[in-house]
C-alpha cells in the first residue's frame, strides 16, 4: 500500500488508512518483567475505561514476559498504556471471520500458502455475544494478504467492528 510518494500526492487516503475502517487490527506489544503480580497490574490499567481485551496472547521464559492482545478501543488503550510508561511495540494483524464449515481454519490457512504468505503468529478473537468464531493473523505480507482473502470471500473484522461488538 503506498502511504505517499515524492509528489506530495498519495494514493492512499490517511483517514481511511489508521482510520476505522482499514482492514487490520492494531496488536499491543507490552514486555514486562517475569515477576508475580506484573500481569495483573498490566491488566488492572484498564479498569474503569471502556477499553476491553478482546484476544490476548503470553510467551513467557524465567526473565521476561511478551503480552500481545488487541484492544476494543485501540486509539483509548494506547494512551493507557503510553501514560504507563510500558514498553509497547504496536503491529497490525488481520481478523478473519471464520465461515460455518468444516474446517475452516485449514481454508484460511490454504489461501494463505498458495500465496505464498507465511504466518507468523495467531490467536482467536473473542467475539463478545456474537455467532461466529474469529482469528487474528499475522503474516509477513498484510496487504497481499487481505487481497488473497478478500478474493476468497473471507470477511476481515475492521476495528470499527470490534467497537460496535463492545458497545
Amino acid at each position: 500500500m503506498s502511504v505517499g510518494d515524492q509528489g506530495g500526492s498519495s494514493s492512499t487516503d490517511f483517514a481511511t488508512m489508521r482510520g476505522r475502517d482499514y482492514p487490520s487490527i492494531r496488536q499491543f506489544t507490552v514486555f514486562l518483567e517475569n515477576r508475580v503480580g506484573q500481569l495483573s497490574r498490566l491488566l488492572r490499567r484498564f479498569e474503569g475505561s471502556n477499553v476491553r481485551i478482546v484476544a490476548f496472547n503470553i510467551h513467557d521464559n524465567n526473565e521476561y514476559s511478551i503480552v500481545r492482545f488487541v484492544l476494543s478501543h485501540p486509539e483509548a488503550g494506547r494512551e493507557i498504556l503510553e501514560r504507563a510508561g510500558l514498553a509497547m511495540v504496536e503491529s497490525d494483524l488481520i481478523a478473519v471471520r471464520l465461515p460455518a464449515e468444516e474446517q475452516p481454519l485449514l481454508r484460511v490457512c490454504l489461501a494463505l500458502l498458495a500465496a505464498e504468505i507465511n504466518v507468523i503468529q495467531a490467536y482467536p478473537l473473542l467475539v463478545h455475544n456474537e455467532q461466529f468464531s474469529a482469528v487474528l493473523i499475522m503474516v509477513d505480507d498484510i496487504e497481499m494478504a487481505q487481497q488473497v482473502l478478500a478474493d476468497k470471500n473471507f470477511h476481515m473484522i475492521t476495528e470499527q467492528e470490534l467497537v460496535d461488538m463492545q458497545d
